[in-house]
Order: structure tokens, then C-alpha cells, then sequence
């Protein structure tokens, strides 16, 4: 259990960047779901609110937006292999933005659905690339801060789109009401295009394609300390990284690997697990119509728009709580304490809803209010965070990104299923729709008493040693020296003398 390096100002600016990621990507999905509050919204898409047909339509431009995210998740398996980290974060972004910029000056239902799906395949390569990003370039001891601060963003992406939406629905020109926060869902892509000019490359990335001297200068940039004046922690990374890759070379970097070596396919099998049970939790079908279920409770006016930004607002607090303290307690326990809780609430919340709903009792109606809050803030203190942070950190570098495609293509599949037809759901079934996230969240939490492993305060290279892979080298617990593998006697110590002779080194090397 090494401590790698500290948190500098560089890994803080470098993390700022990444979590934008989850920003812009929460933004862009929150967005739409902010502009349907909106009255205008209807009126000018020559739609009606209460039909059938309008609740089918808006499942479909929501269903395709996670449909491109899908199709972009996959895409990033490949191209942030071939390209590199950096230049497939700039493709996303553009990618992104022109889809956003079309939504944003849609002129029909058709535009709408036609460029939600664009939108959704730069946002896919995006958010399914960014937690891998700042997973490669985080301390060990401080991965699940710096990924669960994309987390943080994607939350505050949805609340800031939010009181957006809540300011607009007062605005004089009821065009503005509903598409500017379209338009402005423009902004963070910008900025994650013109960001993306001033971060470096993954050094795991650059290690993998045999470029050493880079990735030894950016490991020493990334833990600059001024109480280790001879890079030696930077150094022993290095070297860990290296000989964990020359390892690792035999893989055979395809899907197909993900599903033939039984160490793959347990890993596999957890983030499917993991992204399709976060989904089950009930986190996007509420989350897409929370607006709608406030009206349907009675409320009116601006009142569904400011209990949505509150809603919001209260997850975000939570995720940015969290992710201070799940290095210290670990991935597993957060999710066994979440999702039985979680069940707890949508049963309070389904049978609440049966009784309550359209019966304008307003003590019923502000329990109902009152379990949706209880809910979020569960979800966001537990299994939300904790869920993007541990799909990342399990994969060799070679199949990271592949990997993480799986992960987020489950992710986006979860929510195509509960979203699409979710709108739908609650005007025919209404309550009921609760039982089932009630059910899968109890199916979830054995699944990871039984099936998940711990994996936190580890080097993304140890990690492969919880599912019973060889690691070559360790780090030791002052971070400095490294620990060699007596399978591997006097191969790290050669490649510490080559570092040494290409690059400088003073790093130690010890037996095991």
C-alpha cells in the first residue's frame, strides 16, 4: 500500500481539467431534462405535454443521447489507444460541442433527436475517458479525491444547468426560457478543447508506445516534492510502470481478451455489474423526470424547478463529501451501505406515491419530496462516487481503455433502459416503477458482498494482484524504493540501472 507522491498544484490543476469532463457531460444531459419543465418548450415544438406520443418523444431524445454515448464509449476504446489520451479528449470535446451548438438552434422535434444522438457520442468518448485519465495520473493514495472529483462535476454540471433553468423560467422572452440552457451547454466543450492544449499525455499511455523520457519527465512534473529533491518517488513510479508493462506485453489487446483470460473476465463481469446496478439504483430515471414527478405530486409554477435545483444541489454536496473520505474507507463498503438503504427509500418513496400522488394532501406530498431528497443524498454518498472510481482502477494499461469502454457502454445501455421508457412507465404504472429499483438495488448488494473485491490505496499496477495476476514490482510504503518479485530477481534492479544510465535514478531495489 504505497503513498506515491502527494496531491501538488499541478495534479489539482491537471484534475480540475479532467473533472470538467464530468461536467460538460452533466450539463449537456441536464439540460434537456431542465428545458421540458419549461411550458415554452412544448408550445414552440408544437408538442402537448400530456399526450402519449410527447412522453415517447422525449424518451427517444433522451434514449439517444445515451444511444451516441454508447456508440462514443466504444469508439474511445480504440481511438484513445491509437491517438493517445490527449488528442482523443480534444476529438471528444470537438465532437461534443458541434452537436451541442445544433441542439442548441434546434428548429424541430426531428433536429432535436438527429443531433441529441452527435451530442451524446462526444460526451460518450468523453466521460468514458476522462476517470481513466485521471486514474493514470493520480497518486494511489488519493485516486478515489482526484476521480471522484469527476464525479463532483457531472453533479455540478446537472445542479448549475439547473438553477439556470430556474432563473430562465421567469425570463420575459419565453424563447430564452427554454433554450438558453441549450446554448450555454456550448461553453464547458470550449473550454475542454482549448484545456486540452496544456495537459500532458498519460505517462502509462507513453510508457505502453516505448516513450520513456516523456513519460519520465511528466511523472516527475506530476510529483514534485520539495522534501524529495532527487525525484525518487517519480522515479520508483517509473519503474514499477515500466516493468509492469514489459510484462504485460504479451497481452492480446482485443474485447475478445476482456471475455478469454479468466482475470480479464471477472474484471469484466464487475464494472458490467457495477455500471448496469448504478443504473438500477433508479439514479436516471428519476433523475431525467424528477420535474414531471413534482407535478404530478401537485406542484406548480416554478416550484418543480427549484425542488429539481435543490435536488441537485443536495447530491452534489454529497458526491463532493464523499469523495473526501472513500480512500480511507475503501470502494466496497460504500457500496454495501448504499444500496439497502437505497432500497429503503424508493420503498418509502413507492408507497408514499401510491397513496399521495394527484390526492393534493400536502403533508403526503412533501414526505414524497422528502424520500426523493433522502435518496440522492444516499446515492451520492455512496455508490455514485465510488462506482466511476472503481471501474477505473482495474485494468492493466495495456486493456484500460477497453476496459472502460465495457464500462461505460454498460453505463449508457442502464440507461437507455431505464430511461427511455421510464416517462412512459410512471403515466401507466406510476408507484410500481419505484418496486423494480427497489428490487435491483437488493439484487446489487449481494452481488458485491459475494463478488467484489477492495481496491483502494493501491498502484493501478497492484491492482492485478487482488484479481490474482503477477505483479513485477511493488512500491514500498515510504513510496521511495521498490520491492522486486523473486520470480523476477534482477530484472527491475537491470531496469533501474537503465533508467539510471538514460534518464537518472536513485532508486533501491529490494527482494520480496
Amino acid at each position: 500500500m504505497a503513498k506515491v507522491g502527494k496531491l501538488t498544484p499541478y495534479n489539482i490543476l491537471l484534475t480540475i481539467y479532467g473533472a470538467a469532463a464530468g461536467f460538460t457531460y452533466g450539463f449537456a444531459w441536464a439540460c434537456l431534462a431542465a428545458s421540458i419543465g419549461q411550458p415554452e418548450f412544448y408550445v414552440y415544438l408544437k408538442l402537448d405535454p400530456k399526450s402519449e406520443r410527447t412522453a415517447s418523444l422525449l424518451g427517444a431524445v433522451n434514449g439517444l443521447f445515451f444511444t451516441g454515448g454508447a456508440f462514443g464509449s466504444v469508439t474511445q476504446g480504440w481511438v484513445s489507444d491509437k491517438i493517445g489520451r490527449k488528442r482523443s479528449l480534444i476529438l471528444a470535446s470537438a465532437l461534443a460541442l458541434a452537436g451541442t451548438a445544433f441542439i442548441a438552434g434546434t428548429a424541430h422535434v426531428g433536429m432535436l433527436i438527429a443531433f441529441r444522438f452527435v451530442q451524446g457520442w462526444g460526451m460518450g468518448i468523453m466521460v468514458t475517458l476522462a476517470p481513466l485519465y485521471l486514474a493514470e495520473i493520480s497518486p494511489p493514495h488519493r485516486r478515489g479525491l482526484v476521480v471522484g472529483a469527476f464525479a463532483f462535476c457531472l453533479g455540478l454540471g446537472t445542479n448549475v444547468v439547473n438553477w439556470v433553468s430556474l432563473g430562465t423560467y421567469y425570463a420575459k422572452n419565453k424563447s430564452v426560457q427554454w433554450r438558453l440552457p441549450l446554448a450555454l451547454a456550448c461553453v464547458a466543450p470550449i473550454a475542454m478543447v482549448i484545456g486540452a492544449f496544456f495537459i500532458p499525455e498519460s505517462p502509462r499511455w507513453l510508457i505502453w508506445k516505448g516513450q520513456d523520457e516523456s513519460a519520465s519527465h511528466i511523472l516527475k512534473r506530476l510529483h514534485k516534492d520539495s522534501s524529495d529533491n532527487t525525484d525518487t518517488a517519480a522515479e520508483a513510479e517509473f519503474i514499477q510502470i515500466k516493468r509492469q508493462v514489459e510484462m504485460d506485453q504479451q497481452i492480446n489487446v482485443t474485447y475478445w481478451e476482456l471475455f478469454r483470460n479468466a482475470s480479464y473476465r471477472k474484471r469484466t463481469l464487475i464494472v458490467i455489474i457495477s455500471m448496469f446496478a448504478y443504473q438500477s439504483t433508479g439514479a436516471f430515471g428519476i433523475g431525467n423526470y424528477k420535474v414531471l414527478i413534482y407535478q404530478n405530486l401537485g406542484f406548480s409554477g416554478g416550484m418543480p424547478l427549484l425542488l429539481n435545483a435543490l435536488y441537485t444541489l443536495s447530491g452534489t454536496l454529497a458526491i463532493a463529501t464523499a469523495s473526501f473520505f472513500m480512500d480511507k474507507t475503501g470502494r466496497r463498503i460504500l457500496f454495501l451501505v448504499g444500496f439497502p438503504i437505497l432500497a429503503a427509500a424508493l420503498l418509502a418513496e413507492a408507497l408514499l406515491s401510491r397513496t399521495y400522488v394527484n390526492s393534493g394532501d400536502k403533508a403526503g406530498n412533501a414526505a414524497c419530496v422528502f424520500f426523493l431528497f433522502f435518496f440522492i443524498v444516499t446515492l451520492d454518498l455512496t455508490v455514485d462516487p465510488v462506482v466511476f472510481v472503481y471501474v477505473s482502477e482495474l485494468w492493466p494499461t495495456p486493456l484500460r481503455s477497453k476496459g472502460m469502454a465495457i464500462a461505460w457502454f454498460t453505463y449508457f445501455v442502464g440507461a437507455i433502459t431505464y430511461t427511455a421508457p421510464t416517462a412512459v412507465a410512471f403515466r401507466n404504472i406510476g408507484w410500481k416503477m419505484y418496486m423494480v429499483w427497489v428490487a435491483c438495488n437488493v439484487v446489487s448488494f449481494f452481488l458485491v458482498l459475494l463478488y467484489f473485491p477492495e481496491t483502494a490505496n493501491k498502484t493501478l499496477e497492484e491492482v492485478s494482484e487482488v484479481f490474482g495476476d503477477r505483479v513485477a514490482v511493488h512500491i514500498a510504503q515510504d513510496g521511495k524504493h521498490i520491492k522486486e518479485d523473486e520470480e523476477e530477481a534482477g530484472v527491475a534492479q537491470s531496469t533501474a540501472v537503465s533508467v539510471k544510465e538514460q534518464l537518472g535514478t536513485n532508486i533501491e531495489v529490494a527482494s520480496v
